[in-house]
């Protein structure tokens, strides 16, 4: 089944010229995190409450957040709620998400600080965790069993063609994350599952295990193009316990444990790091045999980040671009020139071929986990989890006409 439908809003015109080209590293500085109350450390407020869940949960809904943890619940996107069906709304130009997102839930939350994240550590003293925003949508949680019942009876009518379990930094995600695959695998084995893992608190035999048990796909959030980037808004620059050496180990088992086109990573562009550095690690990944998964930065609410400017579209593009040639046109970094910030000023293909590959709007789309539709495009299409609507980043669905000229006009973009 089909998730496209028609506009529910005009289009938005094409831009004049952009104001910024480049995000550089120098401008892109995390806030320092402020100290949490201590009766608010841990989900104090919600496990003092001890407040039993309800059925489904909506974020903000103006009454107390219960105490709610996986395996029995989880969170999933908006977008996975309306396609699932548990909660009603619309999209813009899309009326479905391919893929279900689920997110492990606990009362305590993710114990990680990383500085863009709307679900991070230093937010516990504004907002308890299940109502935290991430990737710019709220994330209903509803119990796990009433997903199950409504994906084993066909539910969803057919069009999620994925499922992704997301992990997060907690002493019970490992556990649990098995907890819920097997379940899936038992019940739903005609939806195929990736792993969005947690490698701060894994082991090569996690990965084994995850890998035993069903999961097709494993994928790592690296995020950061660089080590001290990673550092400075997932390490010790924020008081968070990931490393980027740890996050590589991980990464290497899922190359040897799930194998060509079964693992890939996040990156997320626009942080301060430059083309080229992002890139290197695009064909680092290929020559692994996986595949990049693509983000644009945006300032997410109530993140360390909030302050700072959403990746300019120009730099966007360029990198969206690249970085299809070489996952899936084996068209190599090296053939491609950059000036000496690390700005990307020659593709290395042909005008004619170049021009193609455009016209076909897929490099544009949102970048992850494939589906049904073709080896280089996305099930997991985020309906808008890096840009609003007015000024799309990943295109949750084909580009038309329109929305090809605007892509054209951000790639000509030099400001």
């Amino acid at each position: 089944m089909s998730c496209v439908e028609g506009p529910r809003l005009p289009a938005p015109p094409v831009p004049g010229k952009a104001a910024r080209d480049v995000n550089l590293a120098d401008e892109m500085q995390p806030r320092a995190p402020a100290p949490v109350p201590a009766g608010d450390r841990n989900g104090g407020r919600v496990k003092a409450r001890d407040i039993r869940p309800q059925g489904l949960y909506r974020p903000n809904d103006n009454i107390l957040t219960p105490a709610m943890r996986s395996p029995d619940y989880v969170q999933m996107s908006t977008a996975a709620a309306i396609t699932l069906g548990v909660m009603q709304g619309a999209m813009h130009r899309t009326g479905c998400t391919r893929c279900l997102n689920l997110l492990l839930t606990y009362p305590e939350g993710c114990r990680a600080n990383c500085a863009y994240c709307g679900l991070a550590r230093h937010r516990e003293a504004e907002r308890d965790y299940a109502d935290r925003n991430f990737i710019r949508v709220d994330w209903p949680a509803v119990p796990y069993d009433e997903v199950l019942d409504i994906m084993a009876a066909g539910g969803d009518g057919g069009r999620f063609h994925r499922m992704c379990i997301s992990m997060i930094t907690h002493p019970r995600s490992d556990d649990d994350t098995r907890v819920v695959l097997r379940r899936w695998v038992e019940r739903v084995p005609h939806v195929p599952v990736s792993i969005l893992s947690n490698p701060t608190t894994m082991t090569r035999a996690d990965v084994q295990d995850l890998h035993d048990i069903g999961a097709e796909i494993f994928t790592v959030a690296l995020d950061a193009a660089t080590p001290d980037l990673f550092d400075r808004t997932r390490g010790r620059g924020v008081q968070s316990p990931h490393s980027w050496e740890k996050y590589w180990e991980i990464l290497h088992a899922a190359a040897e444990i799930f194998g060509p086109e079964r693992f890939g990573a996040h990156l997320i562009v626009g942080m301060g790091e430059s083309e080229r550095d992002v890139l290197t690690q695009v064909q680092a990944l290929r020559d692994l045999g996986g595949h990049s998964h693509m983000f644009a930065f945006f300032p997410e609410k109530g993140s360390l980040m909030d302050h700072l400017p959403a990746v300019p579209r120009a730099q966007w593009r360029r990198v969206q671009l690249a970085r299809y040639l070489i996952d899936y046109r084996g068209h190599p970094l090296a053939a491609m020139g950059f000036d000496a910030a690390g700005r990307l000023v020659d593709f290395g293909l042909p005008e004619d071929e170049l021009a193609a590959v455009i016209a076909s709007g897929t490099a544009f789309r949102t970048s992850g986990c494939p589906g049904k539709e073709g080896h280089d495009v996305s099930a997991c299409d985020r309906p808008y989890g890096d840009s609003p609507p007015s000024d799309i980043a990943s295109y949750p669905f084909a580009p038309n006409g329109h929305d090809l000229r605007r892509i054209r006009a951000q790639l000509r973009d030099r400001s």
